[in-house]
């Protein structure tokens, strides 16, 4: 790295692709097969939505940490001790009982938390400006290429019944990362100077009251990850115990749609700095819909595969869409700390998706579970909705004062002013922060550039 910048496609970047996609293909397997096996050994829905939600959670909660860490021994070093530690979780889901589950899955969620800020940052430093939206659009199309295989081979496993069988899938999942990672193209310096702190953390947070287009993004962001967050967790097992659907085709589909759309209609999404109204709440009407015909999947019969169509549309879009407008909206010296405050509403939104929809599940139905995520779509549609309004009222009134607070294509609207009095220096591993089951993604970087969108995780 030090002797030059690489191309996006050169062969080493193509051995960091191929990291990607075999380090999300175990999560992908993981993520549908461990409710499955833990309802199997008798595990309410609130123990496994505790499982899957406390995934997420501490992916959240320790991205400053692998900040601060990143910056200070650098990305190859500590890419290797990542892959050690994950290649020794997947290995004891081998041959651990659902009791050890939840503690693998906090593991497995600090592991993705390294692996996701690790990864951005080696693309961002290890190439030039021009080529970084490429870089982070391929990057991103390995996170999400997982989502296709990946359920239908984890319903297969289950149904097959065989744990040695799972156990060999896992094993090798485990290894090829570590030897495809050994001599990855990452930088081994660290820039302390640079890192991403606490205190940096807790600046943002005192700066979303300013930020009226953060507040708004955040509120449609959790709303829409809660119903995500449940879905992902009690899709497979709703399906197996009522027959409406094939979960692993349900996944498969609406991952073929989510890839789809972030590629084809990428170009579509607005870039100019505005807030795009309609097109967030339309989105948002879309995740209702879809999470409304799951609660219907007892009637609907083989229409309910149409419910993927929403969700995926909706997971596509409305990620990038939100990152797109933000990164327009917040303030230049800040931005990108606020940014990754963003990313992190999303991990809490999944997380509480799977969290709170176990206990209701308990206590009702899946279909209790669908409807409630819909009406919480909704909220996040009204809050859409209400920005919009308060952004023409804005409009309508006297702009002056408001011009200062936004950026080229905010200003006048959005409000934020203070939060660049307060702009917290970012950096590589800023730029780099994504939303990850993964994590959610590529780096705000290419999320300006409108390419190289964020996997939804």
């Amino acid at each position: 790295m030090s002797a030059g910048r690489l191309h996006p496609s050169s062969p080493g970047f193509l051995r960091l692709y191929g990291l990607a996609f075999l380090f999300f293909s175990a999560n992908s397997v993981l993520t549908v097969m461990l409710p499955l096996l833990s309802s199997q050994e008798g595990f309410g829905e609130a123990e496994i939505g505790l499982m899957m939600g406390s995934y997420m959670l501490t992916c959240m909660l320790l991205r400053p940490l692998a900040g601060q860490l990143i910056g200070r021994h650098g990305p190859l070093a500590v890419m290797r001790w990542l892959l050690a530690a994950h290649a020794v979780s997947l290995a004891l889901y081998a041959v651990a009982g659902a009791e050890q589950f939840t503690g693998l899955r906090i593991v497995q969620g600090a592991v993705t938390a390294f692996f996701s800020m690790t990864m951005q940052t080696g693309i961002v430093e290890g190439l030039e400006e021009r080529d970084r939206a490429q870089g982070l659009s391929l990057y991103t199309l390995s996170t999400m290429v997982p989502s296709l295989i990946g359920p239908i081979v984890a319903v297969e496993l289950w149904q097959n019944g065989d744990r040695l069988l799972l156990a060999a899938v896992l094993l090798a999942l485990a290894l090829l990362p570590l030897l495809l990672g050994l001599g990855a193209p990452l930088a081994r310096r660290g820039a302390a100077d640079r890192s991403y702190t606490l205190l940096d953390l807790g600046r943002s947070l005192r700066q979303v009251r300013g930020s009226r287009p953060l507040q708004a993004s955040m509120a449609v962001m959790l709303c829409a990850s809660f119903g995500f967050g449940a879905t992902a967790t009690f899709l497979p097992l709703s399906m197996m115990k009522d027959g409406s659907g094939h979960a692993g085709l349900y996944l498969m589909l609406q991952g073929a749609v989510v890839v789809a759309c972030r590629f084809v209609l990428r170009k579509r999404i607005p870039s100019d700095g505005s807030w795009s109204g309609p097109l967030v709440s339309g989105l948002m009407l879309c995740a209702a819909a879809g999470f409304a015909m799951l609660a219907l999947s007892g009637s609907l019969g083989d229409w309910v595969y149409v419910s993927a169509l929403f969700g995926g549309l909706a997971m596509a879009l409305l990620y990038p869409t939100l990152v797109t407008y933000l990164s327009f909206a917040l303030p230049g010296p800040s931005k990108y700390v606020l940014l990754g405050l963003f990313l992190s509403s999303y991990d809490l939104g999944f997380s509480l998706g799977g969290l709170g929809m176990g206990w209701l599940v308990q206590a009702s139905s899946y279909s209790t579970m669908y409807a409630a995520c819909a009406l919480i779509s909704l909220v996040g549609c009204a809050a859409a909705l209400r920005h919009g309004a308060a952004r023409e009222r804005g409009a309508a009134g006297s702009a002056p004062e408001r011009g200062a607070a936004g950026s080229a294509g905010e200003r006048g609207v959005d409000g934020s002013a203070g939060a660049s009095e307060r702009g917290v220096a970012a950096s590589a591993p800023e730029r780099g922060a994504d939303g990850s089951a993964g994590e959610r993604g590529a780096a705000a970087d290419a999320a300006a550039s409108g390419d190289g969108h964020p996997p939804v995780r």
